[in-house]
């Protein structure tokens, strides 16, 4: 714990950053329960679950496409703060159209697919950012952090959200969502250092070519798909249908289960950053896969609420350290020049996946067949990690190290 807290006192810019995104995701995650909620409200809403998640995710793929060459080109400063702007109004759209009237079936997606387009722009600047702000010996504990904000704005948000739920409705929880927006853009105006890279004038420009053609690199970000493939279907469809049809408690029930899923990622987060593993980093991360994957296994056990929350919870733990290792070992390889670029294009390939497990499990589930969808889950999670195992590690090129971040703000 004290190497997080030192990394925080010492680094002010990636502190303001660190905290602004961790208010941000809490809204995010209070925003996922809302606005599903809003839907399986509305005729159908169990089928057009699958239909929320393909708007929350597939636009994904056309924003991170974009974001990538503008982080480069521009401030990430400038592009964060753009981005909670417009991320915060959509968002603000359905309170504000719930006290003038009421909410237009077609509106939570059209917020859900805004929300995708943009979401590769916080996804992808701020661990491009993180190297500028801190040294390359904090990365691993900064990496950490970052993943523990996720999990740990992740229990609170969701946690929150289903006495929000009931209280004040869905609406009151995305006017907050739209505050938390306004947060993260007032935290990162306070960055003193620019978070945009600015290469000698004698070095020519490099094409990313090169860095796609990295084995290591590429065989982690598949691996990372395949498995997003299966969460993605387990957090977006599965969790929000047993909950209202299987599981007692209803709200309640979902908010469990994604905090299970948070508390989670923040225990195996805190120990990724403060643990590196004596085998090779592709070696753990397969082995943490394999783990990961055997958690589906306990949806199985429903209607029983703990074991099933207990799966979520192994996912969370053992997902956690797959992102921290794998985001050192691309900060390692990937040139400063094309850590916009690249991080985007990685991170997109990730998040676009989620939509393929919505389109595969939405329909095993209407037709109630929950042990087929169980075993997909499983098989999508696991067998990437097995075919990990054989890609061999191999130390990153030379031509990628870089002296930054050694004098930064304390």
């Amino acid at each position: 714990m004290s190497t997080y807290l030192s990394l925080l006192k010492s680094r002010r810019d990636f502190r303001h950053l660190w905290l602004g995104s961790s208010i941000s995701v809490m809204g995010d995650s209070m925003t996922f329960i809302a606005l599903s909620w809003l839907v399986l409200a509305q005729p159908d809403g169990t089928a057009r679950l699958g239909l929320l998640a393909i708007c929350y995710t597939a636009p994904v793929l056309i924003g991170g496409l974009a974001a990538g060459p503008l982080l480069d080109r521009f401030d990430k400063r400038t592009a964060l703060i753009a981005d909670s702007v417009l991320r915060g109004l959509a968002v603000a759209s359905i309170p504000f159209a719930a006290v003038v009237a009421t909410v237009p079936t077609w509106l939570p997606f059209l917020v859900a697919a805004l929300y995708g387009l943009l979401k590769m722009i916080p996804m992808a600047a701020v661990p491009a950012a993180i190297p500028d702000l801190v040294t390359p010996g904090e990365r691993d504990a900064a990496n950490a952090l970052e993943s523990v904000s996720y999990s740990l704005s992740g229990i609170i948000g969701f946690t929150a959200a289903a006495p929000l739920l009931h209280a004040l409705g869905p609406e009151a929880i995305l006017a907050l969502d739209a505050a938390t927006y306004a947060c993260f853009a007032i935290t990162v105006r306070l960055i003193r250092k620019p978070m945009r890279h600015r290469p000698h004038p004698s070095t020519p420009p490099k094409s990313p070519t090169p860095v796609f053609r990295d084995k290591i690199l590429i065989g982690t970000t598949l691996a990372f798909m395949a498995f997003n493939i299966a969460e993605g279907a387990m957090t977006m469809v599965v969790a929000p249908w047993l909950a209202k049809e299987h599981l007692p408690g209803n709200g309640a029930t979902l908010s469990l289960l994604m905090a299970a899923l948070s508390a989670g990622e923040l225990l195996g987060g805190f120990a990724a950053g403060a643990w590196r593993p004596r085998i090779g980093r592709l070696t753990a991360i397969a082995l943490v896969e394999l783990v990961a994957a055997a958690g589906f296994l306990a949806v199985l056990a429903t209607p029983e609420v703990l074991p099933v929350a207990a799966g979520f919870l192994i996912i969370g733990t053992f997902s956690a350290p797959m992102t921290v290792w794998a985001q050192s070992l691309r900060m390692e390889r990937i040139p400063p020049s094309q850590r916009g670029r690249v991080f985007s294009v990685f991170r997109t390939m990730m998040q676009a996946t989620p939509p393929i497990g919505a389109a595969l499990i939405t329909p095993l589930l209407v037709t109630g067949d929950l042990t087929g969808a169980v075993i997909l889950m499983t098989t999508l999670a696991a067998l990437p990690a097995l075919l990990l195992l054989l890609l061999r590690e191999t130390p990153e090129p030379a031509i990628h190290q870089t002296p930054e971040g050694a004098q930064h703000d304390r």
